[in-house]
């Protein structure tokens, strides 16, 4: 049988910057809503589920016609609360966390993370990363950066500067795009391992990956998709979208 392709969206309600941001609404429909409408378009996608714990989401999700499980309320990260979705469904062989704060994602940046697991059969895990182009971004611990081989395979992820330029101007700079794709078998591995010395140094879950010779798989994307974490990013994306008409 053939493996399906599944995104799983976790999505939580409570939030310490923007509590209940799920159910915000713009033009009548919820940030969630936003998301999941982005991820069935996707080429290549056999079905989208969000995965939650709390039961005004679920009703929401359940209201606009989303596939939607609820999980456990003890999980620590979205990639547990997505494995125990995919847990339930053996025929999932490749999943992408979508988070559900990022309304902004351009289903071609979906694309390229399912084809990075999909089609490359060393790849435990994909993932996006872009050019930056603001020194300011790349002394900020907020952004996390990347550097990566010549077969764009991460060799790791940090909060810190990454490379140290010795000489200044002969390096390119990074910043991680928090979406992953994962193989089955990777997915259930990592959220099985315990916390690694670089991801408790750090606060980065996917360099337990790296440091336990998991492979990430990367790809360059041009466009930088906002999430929504404070009151100011959902204002700055109210204003986006009813500037243009069309969305409402």
């Amino acid at each position: 049988m053939e493996k399906q392709t599944a995104i799983i969206i976790p999505a939580r309600y409570g939030s310490s910057r923007l509590e209940g941001k799920p159910l915000l609404k713009v033009c009548n429909k919820y940030i969630i809503q936003w998301v999941w409408e982005k991820a069935v378009k996707c080429n290549g996608i056999d079905r989208v589920i969000v995965a939650t714990d709390d039961e005004r989401i679920y009703n929401a999700c359940r209201e606009f016609g989303a596939e939607v499980e609820m999980t456990s309320a003890e999980h620590k990260s979205g990639s547990d609360r997505i494995a125990e979705v995919a847990s339930r469904h053996p025929e999932i062989g490749y999943i992408i966390n979508l988070q559900g704060d990022e309304p902004l994602i351009e289903e071609d940046n979906i694309e390229l993370v399912r084809k990075g697991v999909v089609e490359d059969d060393s790849a435990d895990i994909s993932t996006l990363i872009r050019e930056i182009k603001d020194m300011n971004e790349v002394n900020n611990p907020n952004l996390v950066k990347c550097i990566f081989d010549v077969n764009n395979y991460a060799m790791y992820f940090s909060r810190s500067k990454i490379p140290y330029e010795r000489n200044e101007g002969m390096s390119k700079f990074y910043g991680h795009l928090g979406i992953y794709g994962y193989k089955r078998e990777a997915l259930f591995n990592m959220t099985s391992l315990q916390q690694t010395t670089y991801e408790k140094a750090e606060s980065l879950e996917q360099l337990r990956a790296l440091q336990n010779g998991m492979k990430i798989k990367v790809a360059v994307v041009e466009n930088v998709p906002v999430g929504i974490d404070t009151k100011e990013d959902f204002e700055k994306f109210k204003s986006m979208v009813e500037g243009v008409s069309l969305n409402c």
